[in-house]
């Protein structure tokens, strides 16, 4: 089945949501890096339930009325990197976790880097929670919508992490 794909404007940037069928697979940044999600070719779909749901439910997160989505969602990774986008799941809104954690709770905690690869691989940003997910000392690093996009999550979230820099305009 051919990938569809709408665009939603956002306090991060522009976001291209993209489905396979009834499942959301991608949210995609604006300035994403070509290829960090392999997808096929995309046809824009805005009748698509599934990314009209998606956009929806992302509006009222953005607006402060929703901290946890319901939608059919569709990984492709191999195996380790869908059991780290599993985890991400598990993070409650607010809240962070390491890649060092995040290695220790799906069983291989020598696993560190390889987490924040698969955690760099995301093909479904904010939904799958990779912005909750910080370095060991507590600071924000590597993230494909830019570390100001993943500050401006996770005080939209109203978290706490060493390191917070104080509330960002715009929310």
């Amino acid at each position: 089945m051919p990938y569809t794909f709408i665009t939603l404007p956002s306090p991060v940037g522009e976001l291209k949501l993209v489905a396979n069928g009834a499942r959301l697979v991608a949210i995609l940044w604006e300035n994403d890096k070509p290829n960090r999600v392999p997808l096929g070719p995309m046809s824009a779909a805005p009748d698509n339930p599934i990314l009209l749901k998606t956009a929806r439910q992302l509006e009222e997160y953005f607006a402060g009325t929703r901290d946890c989505f319901d939608l059919e969602l569709d990984f492709a990774g191999t195996a380790f990197q869908k059991q780290v986008w599993a985890a991400l799941l598990t993070i409650p809104f607010g809240q962070t976790r390491t890649y060092s954690q995040i290695a220790e709770q799906i069983g291989n905690p020598a696993a560190v880097r390889a987490v924040g690869a698969a955690n760099g691989r995301n093909p479904i940003s904010i939904v799958a929670p990779c912005h909750r997910v910080i370095g060991a000392s507590g600071k924000l690093t590597g993230f494909a919508g830019g570390l100001e996009a993943k500050e401006r999550l996770l005080v939209l979230e109203g978290g706490q992490w060493p390191g917070t820099t104080g509330r960002l305009e715009g929310f």
